[in-house]
């Protein structure tokens, strides 16, 4: 076998773990207390192999092209441009990148009132932004708390005075812009630009780059929030698909291969052409790694129009079908457990959680484990898919639950080791991928339908839900990493790295 056979293999055993699961808990809902239409059911299956080959080639795909891409280009813009030129590549990279996210279209057409083009703009140039702030940070080693306490306090503030149907589409935002086409470009960028210092904290200031980009996007729906007054603020979900035989099955998917064959080719064609134009200028890489970086981009492009076909076409039905159903049985509330089972598991398959957590291993010479975080973020999410799943039923405003969770998010960044805090807030931004909003989503609205609850009070905002708890999960990782770091200094043992020394009952503990 060769290096890109035995990759794929890898890839593929990880999209099967990954995946596996959630079509596990789908049948066993359909075949006992929530069952589903054939049809619904056979897109759904046939979505999640589809899901299977996209993140096989996807996770291959960012390994080989985007993570290098980023990385060499960062170094390279750090090394030899100056201050004003890096920012305003900078800015001008997060703007592009932004405005051809995929998902961020979809955002658009959810916000009353406001045409789609000024909030794509708005939200674009507030990512560019805030992609400066992160580089500016970086550069000038500004702590990373502090600038989380600064910008979340202007955003509390904002949250006082924007409309109440704002605030939970505000916070989806900010997940939604960091997609799995941004993420590890953005996140390979920080690594790139970190390597040109040398101090002892250049390895912690590496990471930070999602978190403070996904601020932009809800300081930009909440400003517009104040300049628009929606006069209907209602939303009217999408008609579940009548699959009457395969042949419309068929149908169902190659129609929807042309969009979103599209739809990635514009997402990818602004990175390819700023790669291309730098390598053209500044890097001139050689033909065997032009050549290897190439084949990533085919696997990045093949696997997400796989990926993102399958999740729209076959996911979203069945998460909006399933949610009604629960949400109509006389014991509903069993809707919470149901939920955070399936947050355990549907964090494991976004795209984009496998390339942050091989770079977190990368980065700290696996004194931070990939299994110990990945077990960290799938609490994290079922707790606040828990947490979703409550404010469907009951309408309890979502301010209620976001000011306390990031106060406690903030208040651990001073006293967990400073990689924990910037990882933890970078988590955020990733697990809030494409399958939180074509599952999840589409699962809470079908719930919040059922139950006769305001969708865009109610519904929305499982997003910000599964964007906030990693930040308060990772950090509690963090203590526990200090914790036995101690012990390991008073007690030495070189056999094994420091959180090889604690399994996974530790975490669940605590």
């Amino acid at each position: 076998m060769n290096f890109y056979q035995i990759k794929l293999t890898e890839k593929r055993n990880e999209a099967l773990k990954a995946v596996l699961p959630i079509i596990g808990i789908v049948l066993l809902l359909s075949f006992t207390i929530a069952p589903v239409p054939p049809g619904i059911l056979l897109l759904f299956l046939f979505a999640a192999l589809m899901l299977i080959i996209g993140m096989m080639f996807f996770t291959l795909g960012a390994e080989l092209s985007m993570v290098p891409m980023g990385e060499r280009a960062g170094t390279k813009m750090a090394k030899s441009m100056r201050l004003e030129i890096v920012l305003f590549l900078c800015f001008l990279l997060g703007f592009i990148i932004t405005i051809s996210e995929p998902d961020l279209q979809v955002l658009a057409e959810q916000v009353p009132s406001i045409p789609n083009q000024i909030l794509i703009i708005a939200v674009a140039t507030g990512v560019g932004l805030f992609l400066i702030t992160a580089m500016l940070r970086m550069l000038l080693s500004v702590r990373f708390s502090t600038l989380l306490i600064l910008f979340y306090g202007v955003v509390f503030i904002l949250t006082l005075f924007a409309p109440k149907d704002f605030l939970a589409v505000a916070f989806d935002s900010g997940g939604v812009t960091t997609g799995p086409m941004t993420v590890p470009f953005i996140m390979s960028l920080g690594v790139g630009f970190a390597a040109v210092r040398s101090d002892k904290n250049a390895e912690e200031d590496s990471f930070g780059l999602v978190a403070l980009c996904s601020i932009g996007p809800i300081l930009a729906v909440l400003f517009l929030g104040l300049l628009y007054h929606p006069e209907k603020t209602g939303y009217n979900p999408a008609t579940l698909p009548d699959v009457q035989d395969s042949v419309a099955l068929w149908h169902f998917f190659v129609d929807s291969f042309p969009e979103y064959m599209k739809e990635i080719a514009v997402s990818l064609l602004p990175i390819v052409v700023f790669f291309g134009i730098f390598q053209m200028v500044s890097l001139h890489l050689s033909k065997k790694t032009l050549l290897k970086i190439l084949i990533g981009l085919i696997y990045t492009y093949v696997g997400l129009v796989l990926f993102l076909t399958g999740v729209n076409v076959g996911f979203m039905p069945a998460g909006n079908y399933l949610g009604q159903i629960i949400a109509s049985l006389p014991f509903r509330f069993i809707l919470i457990p149901i939920g955070m089972v399936i947050g355990f598991f549907i964090v494991k398959a976004e795209p984009a959680v496998y390339v942050l957590m091989e770079q977190v291993e990368e980065i700290t010479s696996g004194a931070i484990s990939g299994k110990s975080m990945g077990l960290s973020l799938s609490l994290g999410v079922a707790v606040s898919v828990g947490i979703a799943m409550l404010r469907v039923l009951t309408g309890i405003p979502i301010f209620w639950f976001i000011v306390p969770g990031y106060f406690i998010a903030l208040l651990l960044s001073f006293f967990v080791p400073k990689i924990f805090t910037a990882i933890a807030f970078d988590s955020g931004g990733v697990a809030s991928g494409p399958m939180t909003a074509t599952f999840l989503l589409p699962f809470a609205m079908g719930a919040c339908q059922a139950a006769g609850g305001n969708i865009v009070q109610d519904a929305f905002g499982v997003v910000a839900m599964v964007a906030m708890t990693p930040l308060i999960a990772i950090q509690l990782l963090g203590a526990v990493y200090q914790i036995k770091s101690r012990h390991s200094e008073a007690y030495p043992d070189t056999s094994a790295s420091y959180l090889d020394m604690w399994d996974e009952d530790d975490i669940i503990e605590l």
